[in-house]
């Protein structure tokens, strides 16, 4: 079926199912049925100016049902990478559903009914700035929701949205070695120049072919050049290296007037501060970055995992791995340390893994053994895993793919530092693990990714919010849901953080602590501050200046607050 024969079909499913519910008015993106909206001759001429890589967008469902099969297989539905080439598949998959269009317009994967949801109409399959800049402008010239995705690991769901045309920049691969990047007349020493469809997995093999490593973090299918660095960008070589942001030394990007400008230190540095750490979405559609490269080394990876039989059990061995949070501070390591569930166990798990740089295998067993000894002291927790090995740390960040496809949404805080120092720190913890759990927490996900570099990188002028500069750790309470549950259910899951877990939470991060803009809720009613702390005047006039008329909006983002939920209309 060509785009001739698909377009009335998308703007019949447009017209039954996505209306936000707020009349039409002159403060509203074009959608179909406006008088402004285009017609079909307007996109076909759209369809030609890029190469014929314009289509209509179907959810991931229906394209599962177009597949030979009649269906994905579970690797498919499950895979990060499958679905990070398909322009209207999300990671998670609530962000594809309308739950808040009038009618609500839903497709799951055992339904029969499928609606467009949250899905945009069309999108232009970029292969070059040329098809960039003429979908830009394009949407632009017709008053159009803009939405821009590069692999669709988007946690917070901005890079889809209903009524709108996608810019899908999967295909943008260009990976670009150098030993002197040059800024100003200035070299910059070892980079690496990546495209949007760059992924993490990509980007640590093929530096290890070149014996170097980049701040990257621990999901494959992440685009750096798309919200990673855009976000702030954290890994478990963060301590020792820094945020992803703080080592980007250039952006390629077209804004919303359609040029392709370059971001750096000495050209649009404005920019460049918004770029980098200013909200993942909101600037225009990165083409390229640039960021800095460090020899490749050694590295002691450990994964301990424990059967935990209780909340209790769950929070108690949180409670003693705060104890032990200042253990891996002489190496500059790195941890991810998870209260997860497990389905094969049919019981919580605290999971931990850890990366220590040139560490021999004993030490780096060393570092650990006191919180392993407290840990198996405490009842109702079981040792299940311990393994420890030595990589070269791009193969400990590598991962072949990532597993998603869950309903799932968070709430987060940065975890100040100071709040580990209180002597009652461990069990103000366990306490507020214990309460997250016993209140609908599905998980809870903790990043040591803070301290010693990025704490020294204070004084570099970026957008990424202070609280990055005194945290410890990064801590997300994540609410996860089945496609079963009612759409009353469902209201409530998404608006759990804010309306229990943010309460809790903030018992050990205290009242006014920032949050990580790539991990967090996109209900944050101040985000302005808890995302972006005092920058965000600064980024308002940015905005102003390369975005006027907002072309780039996305939930929780820069001027967000100036627009419906849907990114349509002005409020």
């Amino acid at each position: 079926m060509g785009l001739k024969t698909l377009l009335p079909l998308i703007f019949l499913l447009a017209l039954s199912g996505l209306s936000s519910g707020k009349p039409l008015n002159n403060k509203c993106r074009n959608a179909p049925g406006d008088a402004g909206f285009p017609d079909d001759k307007a996109w076909q001429t759209l369809n030609e100016t890029v190469g014929g890589g314009l289509a209509p967008v179907v959810p991931f469902v229906q394209f599962c049902r177009s597949l030979p099969a009649g269906e994905c297989t579970e690797a498919q539905w499950t895979s990060g990478l499958f679905r990070s080439g398909i322009a209207g598949a999300m990671d998670m998959v609530n962000f594809e559903q309308g739950y808040d269009l009038t009618p609500p317009s839903l497709c799951f994967r055992n339904s029969t009914v499928c609606g467009q949801g949250n899905v945009p109409l069309y999108a232009v399959e970029a292969e070059n700035v040329a098809d960039v800049q003429a979908a830009v402008k394009f949407a632009a010239d017709n008053n159009l929701r803009l939405a821009v995705k590069s692999s669709g690991h988007d946690l917070l769901g901005r890079s889809t949205a209903p009524n709108s045309l996608l810019i899908h920049m999967a295909k943008f691969r260009d990976m670009v070695f150098t030993d002197s990047f040059v800024v100003g007349g200035e070299d910059l020493g070892s980079a690496l120049t990546v495209g949007p469809g760059v992924h993490l997995q990509d980007v640590f093999k093929e530096s290890k072919a070149h014996g170097k490593i980049a701040v990257g973090g621990s999901a494959g299918t992440v685009s750096p050049a798309g919200g990673y660095l855009q976000g702030a960008g954290h890994s478990v070589i963060s301590p020792l290296f820094g945020l992803g942001a703080d080592n980007v030394l250039e952006f390629q990007i077209v804004v919303a007037s359609g040029e392709l400008l370059k971001a750096n230190s000495v050209e649009n540095s404005d920019l460049f501060f918004a770029l980098r750490g200013g909200g993942a979405g909101s600037w225009g559609v990165v083409i390229s970055a640039t960021f800095r490269t460090f020899p490749n080394f050694n590295a002691t990876q450990s994964v301990l995992q424990f059967a935990v039989d209780s909340n209790a059990a769950a929070g108690a061995i949180a409670g003693v791995h705060a104890k032990h949070i200042f253990a891996l501070d002489a190496v500059r390591g790195g941890q991810y340390f998870f209260v997860i569930p497990s389905a094969e166990l049919k019981t919580q798990t605290f999971w931990l893994q850890t990366v220590t740089a040139n560490t021999t295998l004993e030490e780096g067993k060393a570092l650990l053994q006191p919180f392993l000894d407290d840990a198996l002291k405490v009842e109702g927790v079981t040792l299940i895993v311990k393994e420890f090995e030595q990589y070269v740390i791009n193969d400990a960040l590598y991962r072949a793919d990532d597993t998603i496809a869950e309903n799932s949404v968070m709430g987060s805080r940065l975890i100040p530092t100071e709040a580990y120092q209180r002597e009652d720190a461990p069990a103000v913890v366990e306490k507020v693990y214990t309460e997250l759990l016993d209140a609908g927490a599905g998980a809870i996900i903790g990043s040591l990714v803070a301290g010693g570099q990025v704490s020294a990188n204070a004084n570099i002028s970026s957008a990424i919010t202070p609280a990055w500069r005194t945290a410890k750790t990064h801590v997300i309470a994540a609410t996860i849901w089945e496609d079963s549950a009612s759409l009353s259910e469902i209201n409530t899951y998404r608006h759990l953080f804010q309306t229990s877990h943010l309460a809790i939470l903030e018992q050990l991060s205290g009242p006014n602590a920032g949050a990580y803009s790539n991990e967090a809720d996109i209900y944050e009613a101040d985000f302005q501050t808890t995302f972006f702390g005092p920058n965000y005047a600064k980024l308002t006039e940015i905005k102003a200046k390369y975005d006027p008329d907002d072309l780039f909006i996305v939930a929780a983002g820069v001027n967000s607050e100036k627009w419906d939920e849907f990114g349509m209309c002005r409020v």
